[in-house]
């Protein structure tokens, strides 16, 4: 095997990690497919010649790539007010919780929402140094930056993320009882029920794509979300239990189709946020194979 196959060799095994970090990186899994193949070309003119450590190599070349995208993203001045809905990795409620591709993509909501509020440098150390325990000395060139002014960027970076708001619960079954009563009650239309499950200083965000951008909402505080619940339980509506980025979630199907897929962030048995991506262009970019 020659220098150049042996990286392509490397980037097929290592594409699962090297995506992990794509999806922390960019929040998005389209953005996170558009890097991989932008690594991938990269790959494809190297060789291992002179690489000490191919997969450190391939990391800093994934990095490299969704930082430059980030940047462009700001340059574009793409950036919301509010933190957007994270694309949404969807599996079977029973995901077996060992399964290397489902704990790759799992990344929590909470933390992927938090994720969106750091500038790229920050973002890039963070996600490295904490997620992947790639050492400072090694980031310290792709943000132009000495090592200790990389830690510090990581360090600011864990202070809001940490500050953002506590973990939520991680009793699966919990969750899963939450999220049944949040639909329940709003299938009936019973407002105190609803109030119940929701914890007072809820956040429902809701994007419904740039042809409907009435759907495109941050809606704060119990009531109010409440009041908007009866959009997630149509009557026709069929709801399928999912894991939505490791936690709770709902696929809404009218007649055949997805009309969203909701995620739930529950802390302390009440539900702290909802993530509800009905954007069709979106939904489209979704792996949706863990449906029945």
């Amino acid at each position: 095997m020659d220098e150049h196959d042996f990286m392509v060799e490397r980037f097929e095994q290592q594409r699962p990690r090297l995506r992990a970090v794509a999806y922390r990186m960019l929040g998005t899994a389209s953005e996170a497919e558009d890097a991989m193949q932008e690594t991938w070309l990269r790959v494809s003119r190297a060789s291992a010649v002179g690489i000490d450590n191919p997969d450190g190599w391939l990391t800093t070349v994934t990095a490299r790539v969704c930082l430059n995208m980030l940047r462009s993203r700001r340059t574009r001045r793409e950036e919301p007010l509010e933190p957007r809905v994270p694309d949404l990795v969807v599996t079977r409620e029973a995901a077996d919780p060992s399964d290397e591709v489902v704990l790759a993509d799992s990344v929590g909501l909470a933390l992927l929402v938090v994720l969106e509020t750091l500038d790229p440098a920050e973002r890039l150390a963070f996600v490295l140094h904490d997620m992947f325990a790639v050492p400072f000395d090694e980031i310290a060139p792709m943000v132009d930056r000495s090592p200790e002014a990389t830690r510090q960027l990581a360090s600011r970076a864990r202070r809001r993320v940490q500050g953002a708001e506590p973990p939520p619960d991680a009793d699966p079954p919990r969750q899963r009882e939450v999220v049944d009563a949040f639909f329940a009650a709003a299938r009936a239309g019973d407002f105190v029920a609803l109030i119940s499950v929701l914890d007072p200083d809820v956040v429902l965000r809701s994007d419904g794509g740039t042809k409907r951008a009435a759907a495109s909402i941050v809606v704060r505080g119990a009531e109010k979300v409440a009041g908007r619940a009866v959009t997630f339980a149509l009557p026709r509506a069929q709801l399928q239990p999912v894991r939505v980025n490791g936690e709770a979630g709902a696929v809404v199907i009218v007649n055949g189709h997805v009309l969203s897929i909701l995620g739930f962030t529950v802390r302390n048995g009440r539900i702290l946020a909802i993530e509800a991506l009905a954007d069709p262009d979106r939904l489209r970019d979704i792996d949706l194979s863990a449906l029945d």
